[in-house]
């Protein structure tokens, strides 16, 4: 089973281009790159159970956050009080010109989103 992971950025827009990988069940790591409140590449794909680690380059000059999940978690983080993340898998802050890792596993199929 499939899950694709897409991106959402500050203001909640979604791209169309699409940078598509695919992973075999196990662990694996990748570099995420943010520039101009952006996220590279912008779409992922993954087997079910796929262990990643993500590592977070943020290029601009500003703080960002990296926050996987599906809706109700992006929502709970819009409106959430929250002033830094790292303990939870998927959701780390990346001050600017810094780098961040997190590590999710992938349970079932579905589409998730990562939010700023």
């Amino acid at each position: 089973m499939k899950i694709w992971v897409g991106l959402c950025l500050l203001l909640g827009a979604v791209t169309s281009s699409a940078c598509v990988l695919q992973a075999r069940a196990e662990e694996r790591e990748m570099i995420v790159n943010i520039e101009h409140s952006r996220f590279s590449p912008e779409r992922y794909r993954f087997e079910t159970g796929t262990t990643v680690r993500f590592v977070i380059h943020n290029g601009d000059p500003i703080d960002h956050e990296f926050i996987l999940g599906d809706a109700s978690v992006q929502r709970k983080h819009e409106r959430g009080t929250h002033a830094k993340h790292g303990t939870v898998p998927g959701e780390i802050s990346v001050p600017a010109g810094e780098t961040r890792v997190t590590t999710y596993t992938f349970g079932g199929p579905g589409t998730l989103t990562i939010g700023c």
